[in-house]
């Protein structure tokens, strides 16, 4: 068998091949231009028939898709995607093709019996489906973003001449504001701008629009979709993107994984008696962070007990810790709810619910005392 390491890029790729005994047996830069990569992976495969086939591995980016299309169909047998290693001072394209060939290499048996690999972060690539619905709503994550900060920058042209406070309506995105905007006296150049701006805005309401109407087809298709709307303020779009975003539940051992998963466990530094724990890695999906955050206002403000257990997080740490935790929490519930098959469940499951009723269905003196308002807390 030969493992052969890829670095990939643009314009061209770095491969570095091993053989059985871990000798280096050809390096070489391949131009991604298809004549000469499909010329060299000809070639790569006419040398691996003496040695059983070849495996690869090559670290995931956003162009990918065509290479892993590319190697199964000249003889390669399995191809391991990883995550990017740590950056290094003495790095360079040769380095990163020959330490993946030998990471490969050293790993062999393991990765064959398809055992799990301390330091190698092995993806798993989404279904079709799955890619699909990733796609379509990261671009409805990106449109929203764009509209913003082009209603900001409109914004600031009306601050700049302290002309926001004689809108006729508490909003700019009102039909009577837009009116006004259109009569507003400006400058030629600030009246250029913000021409600009609302066109775009016009064009980005209409591809929002769109991407909306083709989510929520989406979303009618896929039952795990469903299910996770179930969770107080979950609509098409918050589902779809976080199903996509777990697949395969099975994947995931323990609840606590898929929080691991999207990154919202804290980092570790601990050394014999040093034990330090530091704020979360951050290195899952940001989108799957993004969509827990926006339901965590929608969680607090509908399920009492969650709430409760929020403020006395937020009374020790502070609202913005007590806030991580509840998207921690949401997690490790959505794990539930996925592996299981049932919906979101109010106060939690029956058997922490102790057999009492709703905190909102008991009178204020029989409450506990975290449950009752407290002076300036308006969460």
């Amino acid at each position: 068998m030969l493992y052969v390491g890829i670095d990939q890029h643009r314009k061209q790729l770095t491969v570095n091949v091993r053989d059985e005994s871990g000798n280096v047996i050809l390096r070489r830069q391949v131009s991604t231009e298809w004549k000469k990569v499909r010329a060299f992976f000809d070639e790569v495969r006419d040398l691996a028939q003496a040695h059983d086939g070849y495996m690869s591995v090559v670290e995931i980016c956003g162009f990918n898709d065509w290479l892993l299309k590319l190697l199964p169909e000249h003889g390669c047998r399995e191809t391991i995607i990883v995550q990017p290693g740590d950056k290094s001072s003495h790095k360079t394209d040769r380095r990163d093709a020959s330490g993946l060939s030998e990471t490969l290499w050293i790993n062999r048996d393991r990765i064959s019996q398809g055992l799990p690999v301390r330091g190698l972060r092995r993806i798993q690539l989404p279904d079709p489906a799955a890619q699909a619905d990733r796609r379509l709503t990261s671009q409805r994550h990106d449109v929203g973003r764009e509209l913003t900060r082009s209603i900001n920058r409109m914004k600031a042209v009306l601050r700049r001449h302290n002309l926001e406070q004689e809108c006729p309506t508490k909003g700019i995105q009102t039909q009577r504001a837009r009116k006004w905007l259109n009569e507003l006296s400006l400058s030629p150049v600030e009246r250029a701008e913000l021409n600009h701006q609302l066109a775009r805005q016009d064009l980005l309401r209409k591809q929002l629009n769109e991407l909306q109407i083709a989510i929520f087809r989406r979303f009618e298709s896929n039952p795990v979709a469903q299910l996770i709307s179930t969770l107080p303020g979950a609509a098409a779009y918050s589902s779809l993107g976080l199903a996509s975003r777990i697949g395969d539940i099975r994947r995931f051992k323990h609840p606590r994984s898929l929080a691991n998963y999207w990154g919202l466990t804290p980092g570790s530094r601990s050394s014999g008696e040093t034990d330090r724990l530091g704020s979360i890695t951050k290195q899952g999906s940001a989108l799957a962070r993004f969509l827990l955050g926006q339901l965590v206002l929608h969680v607090l403000r509908k399920d009492a007990w969650m709430r409760l257990w929020f403020r006395q997080i937020k009374r020790r740490r502070g609202s913005k810790i007590a806030r991580v935790a509840v998207m921690r929490r949401l997690s490790t519930i959505l794990w539930h709810m996925v592996s299981k098959q049932e919906p979101y469940m109010y106060g939690g499951p029956p058997r922490a619910r102790l057999d009492r009723s709703a905190p909102a269905d008991r009178p204020a003196a029989d409450r506990p005392a975290a449950d009752r308002p407290v002076a300036n807390d308006r969460t």
